[in-house]
């Protein structure tokens, strides 16, 4: 169980298995596959092996650019903004939100890291951390018209610094490199997300290769 595992893992660990994911998604995502629903659950870890599999294929769909797709998919803490707005026309860039969702959770020691109590409040809870004035820019490119019920439930708020995240609990997984690799994936805009390719190469990975 991830909830008893992952307070187990090392700084390295934690890397590692990032790195392994990161595969599992090259991999399908090369092969024209969204996987649609990257959480925890999903993740198995054989942890003596030091094994990862990415499970529950479910909600998979192949990608067409162009195509739009249903927005009722992935589990509420892992749903990216573009869902949570009914942008239908998303593409692989979604799992990368699921998995830095899943990543904030990791180094942070805070599970979910977004916790919103239905659909409306997970984009408050993300706002909260990304700011609103991010969020109607990022709505504004893309023409997209947000629900009236987010006027009565939105609010105003800057955007907040990774660093404010930091607790003594969690300090021993944050380092410069994996607030950097968090910030290139939980962001509104899916263009500007990392692919998995691009998040193998980043600098936070570098102890694994050294390794491999």
């Amino acid at each position: 169980d991830f909830k008893v595992l992952y307070p187990k893992l090392t700084d390295y660990d934690v890397r590692y298995y990032i790195m392994e994911l990161l595969k599992a998604l090259d991999f399908c995502h090369s092969r024209g596959i969204m996987h649609r629903d990257v959480k925890p659950h999903n993740v198995m870890i054989d942890h003596e092996k030091r094994q990862l599999r990415l499970i529950d294929w479910g909600l998979a769909e192949f990608y067409h650019p162009g195509t739009e797709y249903n927005v009722r998919v992935a589990s509420r803490y892992f749903k990216g903004p573009e869902l949570l707005v009914d942008f239908q026309e998303y593409d692989y860039s979604l799992d990368m939100w699921s998995l830095g969702c899943m990543f904030a959770s990791m180094i942070f020691r805070k599970e979910p890291f977004f916790h919103g109590h239905d659909n409306y409040d997970q984009l408050v809870k993300i706002a909260k951390v990304l700011g609103t004035d991010e969020l109607f820019a990022y709505a504004d490119k893309y023409d997209i018209e947000l629900d009236p019920h987010f006027d009565e439930v939105l609010g105003r708020y800057p955007r907040k610094p990774w660093h404010k995240f930091i607790t003594n609990d969690n300090e021993r997984y944050v380092s410069t490199e994996a607030l950097d690799f968090l910030d290139k994936l939980l962001r509104y805009d899916h263009q500007e997300r990392l692919t998995p390719q691009e998040a193998m190469a980043h600098p936070y990975f570098d102890p694994v290769r050294e390794a491999e």
